[in-house]
């Protein structure tokens, strides 16, 4: 019968391996149903990591790797580690011919020397090195069956039907004193890191697309390769490909975020945030340098932060608001923030110390505190708004009013509030970035880039150091907790964008184009941050760690802050148009 004379030839195949000391002592045997395609095609999975491999030699492959592996086991005892010289690799994607080549080259010359590729098992480890570990736990000689739902995984012909292409692989009782147990098997290592990286990009996008399509099953087995791509990989594509893999698992076992532990940690993580790269900074510095010029004359100014965290932004404010020529106005400030987790009056602690600081350098100064769970449930008549000729009024907004856009009319109801105010100014920064696309592959595409450059900036900040060009006040190193702290609070940004939808996704960022078009519909005129601002935001960064990769850009009247060439957060300023309809500023109580 034609199943023996397989069975025969599968046998003594196995028998001449285990004479040249090259098996892993399982003895691996296919069954396969006579009725099956000669030809099934490559396999689709390994094809996406650029691997040709045939759905019918993935036995072979495999059982190949393992003689591979106790060959070079073999060989490094004796001393020798590196393959010959001689051996030529024409085609290393060609899994199989590749595999081959190497065995005979391990058997039959062991003169080896050192070669730029080289293949080491992991106890020789790079922190560059990719892992693919092909073992399997056979404990106890089980047979393991693949089943139908791995199998449709995989799309297109090496998709087998579950009545006629069944494989199993049962596990043999030989063993010698040279070979050990399938489960203790060490992987074989891949040293080639930027192909890896590569195909870690790659990998994510398809991922991205599956999802797309709604193919979980696929998405599946793509986010679990993601995470062994991403253990080659060192620095920033490590940390996003890590944040991308968990935010897609989640979206595809939804496994959402919970929005009491995001809350509670926001204002902590921004902090860090702060102090590690120079983006907080940038716009509180751009925003503060436009109110100081807008309250210029001004006897009473009136600031209301949309977003008043820790206040980090307002002691710069104060202090310059102190040295004016004339003596400084009064300073009244009145901060919004959301409720806290533990009930905790946090605005008002906040806003103590600010009062303590005004105390100190003679700035008299006024506190209010309002607690919300969104900007769109503020009642303007609670801010008590005085009138325009005896108070001037600003309105800041630092990576805040995004959010509303996850509510259907809130940014509407917002900007209609703000015109009720009339305020002298409104500042507005948001992220340079397009996060807010209907169809997914398209947001998730955005963010990949957005987010790569964002970590490679922090990666800048926290692995050197620099100082001005004068050499006067050196930047100090970045604090490593304050670099995890950072990476943590982009990460949650991520997993927003890309594992949540409906009113869960606020992280709905917009690219300063779109937020024009809205601010002008909405009756708001842009007001051109000056040349000053432009200079001496530029020394900023010139103290700053990592500084040479940072960019500032002037766009028709704005500032944007990017790394290198892409800009990734942007500083405009807006007022109230003369026919925008508001009476004479003052809101009605």
């Amino acid at each position: 019968m034609k199943r023996d004379r397989d069975r025969e030839r599968e046998k003594k195949s196995f028998n001449g391996g285990v004479s040249n000391g090259g098996s892993s002592g399982k003895g691996k045997i296919w069954e396969e149903d006579e009725e099956e395609t000669p030809d099934a095609g490559m396999d689709e999975l390994l094809a996406v990591l650029g691997y040709k491999v045939k759905s019918s030699d993935m036995a072979d492959v495999a059982q190949k790797l393992e003689q591979l592996e106790m060959a070079m086991g073999t060989t490094m005892e004796d001393g020798i580690t590196h393959l010959s010289t001689d051996t030529v690799h024409k085609n290393p994607s060609d899994m199989a011919g590749w595999v081959q080549s190497m065995l005979s080259s391990i058997s039959t010359n062991f003169d080896m020397c050192n070669q730029e590729n080289e293949l080491v098992l992991s106890g020789c480890g790079s922190s560059s090195s990719s892992i693919i570990d092909f073992s399997r736990n056979e404990q106890n000689h089980r047979t393991t069956t693949i089943s139908d739902d791995d199998l449709r995984a995989i799309p297109g012909g090496a998709v087998f039907s579950s009545d006629s292409n069944k494989r199993q692989r049962s596990s043999s009782s030989f063993s010698t004193s040279m070979l050990t147990d399938s489960s203790a098997a060490r992987p074989v290592v891949l040293v080639d890191s930027q192909e890896t990286g590569v195909r870690l990009v790659h990998t994510l996008m398809a991922c991205g697309e599956a999802v797309q399509q709604e193919n979980l099953t696929l998405a599946d087995q793509l986010v679990r390769h993601i995470g062994i791509l991403a253990v080659s990989q060192s620095g920033a594509m490590r940390k996003v490909a890590t944040y991308f893999a968990e935010a897609l698992a989640r979206r595809i076992y939804k496994i959402y975020p919970q929005d009491s532990i995001e809350s509670s940690y926001t204002d902590v993580l921004q902090m860090h945030f702060y102090e590690t790269c120079p983006y907080l900074k940038f716009a509180h510095f751009t925003a503060n340098q436009a109110i100081l010029e807008a309250f210029t004359g001004c006897n009473k100014v009136h600031v209301i932060d949309f977003s008043l965290k820790q206040g980090m932004q307002w002691p710069a404010l104060m202090q310059a608001l102190a040295l004016r020529p004339g003596g400084p106005p009064a300073f009244r400030l009145t901060g919004i923030g959301p409720p806290q987790p533990d009930n905790t009056d946090a605005l008002q602690q906040v806003g103590w110390k600010l009062a303590q600081l005004a105390e100190t350098i003679g700035v008299e100064f006024e506190f209010r505190g309002f607690v919300a769970n969104s900007l769109a449930d503020l009642d303007a008549t609670i801010l008590d708004i005085r009138p325009s000729e005896t108070e001037a009024v600003a309105i800041n907004s630092v990576f805040e009013l995004h959010r509303l856009l996850s509510r259907p009319g809130a940014i509407e109801k917002v900007l209609s509030s703000i015109k009720q105010i009339n305020p002298k100014i409104v500042t507005l920064v948001e992220q340079e970035a397009n996060h807010n696309a209907g169809v997914f592959i398209d947001r998730f595409n955005e963010a990949l880039h957005y987010y790569s450059t964002m970590f490679d900036s922090l990666e800048s900040s926290g692995s050197s150091s620099s100082a001005s060009p004068t050499g006067i006040l050196p930047q100090p190193p970045v604090n490593n907790q304050d670099l995890v702290m950072s990476e943590v609070y982009l990460g949650r940004q991520i997993c927003n964008v890309v594992a949540c939808e409906g009113s869960d996704r606020v992280e709905r960022h917009e690219t300063l184009n779109q937020w024009r078009v809205r601010m002008n519909s909405s009756g708001f005129d842009p007001v051109h941050l000056g040349s000053n601002a432009f200079k001496q935001a530029s020394m900023l960064l010139a103290l700053f760690a990592g500084g040479d990769g940072y960019r500032v850009e002037e766009n028709d009247g704005c500032l944007m802050l990017g790394w290198h060439t892409r800009p990734l957060i942007a500083t405009s300023a807006w007022k109230l148009s003369p026919d925008s309809g508001t009476g004479a500023g003052e809101v009605e109580l």
